[in-house]
């Protein structure tokens, strides 16, 4: 058995292959000039990847992300079902099936924000990507997915893996906190579990608005004078809604505010603003960043050794 990565999950593709002890596969992945992709199953990896079952992980973010990963799934299929005709007329042209068997790891699924019709005319795109993948696959494992009812009605297995054992481990380990807090209400779920994973205090933030210009934020129902706070988050994108909590945390008194999450997107400068109102930022390896310091393979490893007894129901 076998896990296969293309460009844009290398690395966590080790760490589930090394948590699985199963071999790993490089697939080729290159762009042409013009910023098209070229993906192919290497004749090395071929025999691997007509085993049962094959892991492909890659993640769809960025856009290019959705399209390398549609492109290699069409590829594995092909190989498991013997298709290799080529015009080159190398050899072999064709090999018998193999049947299903094929599993996308997604360590971060794009779109996901979008999980929902918020204006007429939208498109629900969290659905959208995902039928689209699962029309190429036998089961899927999604980590820390942003609202995982948008994959609900698939046709195919899902597991929806998640990263807070390997944060409760880290926090308690690197940061100590007294306890963990979550931004806002979307975000109570991930964070109570990682609090009780760790058996420490939970609170989340609300928001109260004072006047037409001025919202505030308290912690509900803890006193957090002295304190160590980590603010727990499935994703960091620009950073400002941390950025504000930590504000409001101080203000309350808190000695130190760490934030942490699964998906650090980390976008437009996001960690140097950070900087200036934590006192550290700890993120899986989920997506290649500079905060990437607890391991998504284990999560991902949980995921599939989750699906693979139901790939036969």
């Amino acid at each position: 058995m076998v896990v296969v990565s293309g460009s844009n999950s290398r690395e966590l593709a080790q760490e589930l292959a090394a948590q699985l002890n199963w071999d790993l596969h490089d697939l080729e992945a290159r762009r042409f000039p013009d910023s098209e992709g070229y993906f192919r199953i290497p004749e090395e990896a071929i025999e691997g990847v007509r085993k049962e079952p094959v892991v492909l992980v890659s993640s769809t973010f960025p856009d290019s992300g959705i399209v390398e990963t549609m492109l290699l799934l069409e590829a594995i299929n092909d190989v498991r079902n013997g298709n290799l005709e080529n015009i080159r007329q190398q050899t072999p042209q064709r090999l018998d099936p193999v049947g299903p068997g094929i599993i996308l790891a997604v360590p971060y699924f794009g779109y996901s924000r979008q999980d929902k019709r918020f204006k007429p005319g939208e498109a629900i795109s969290a659905q959208a990507i995902a039928r689209l993948l699962a029309s190429r696959c036998d089961g899927l494992v999604v980590l820390d997915l942003h609202a995982p009812e948008a994959l609900h009605d698939l046709t195919i297995p899902v597991s929806f893996a998640s990263a807070m054992p390997e944060m409760a481990t880290h926090l308690t380990l690197n940061v100590k906190p007294d306890f963990i807090l979550s931004p806002d209400k979307g975000a109570i779920e991930r964070a109570s579990a990682v609090a009780k994973e760790m058996g420490c205090e939970f609170s989340y933030l609300e928001k109260t608005r004072i006047d037409a210009h001025t919202i505030v934020h308290k912690a509900k129902d803890l006193n957090v004078d002295g304190k160590i706070v980590a603010i727990v988050d499935d994703m960091i994108a620009t950073g400002g809604t941390i950025c504000r909590s930590s504000e409001a945390l101080r203000e309350q008194g808190a000695i130190e505010v760490h934030a942490a999450c699964t998906h650090g997107l980390f976008t437009g400068g996001a960690i140097s603003r950070l900087m200036r109102y934590v006192d550290g930022v700890h993120a899986t390896s989920s997506l290649p960043n500079p905060r990437s310091v607890i391991s998504g393979g284990p999560a991902l490893a949980r995921g599939v050794k989750e699906i693979l007894p139901r790939l036969s129901n």
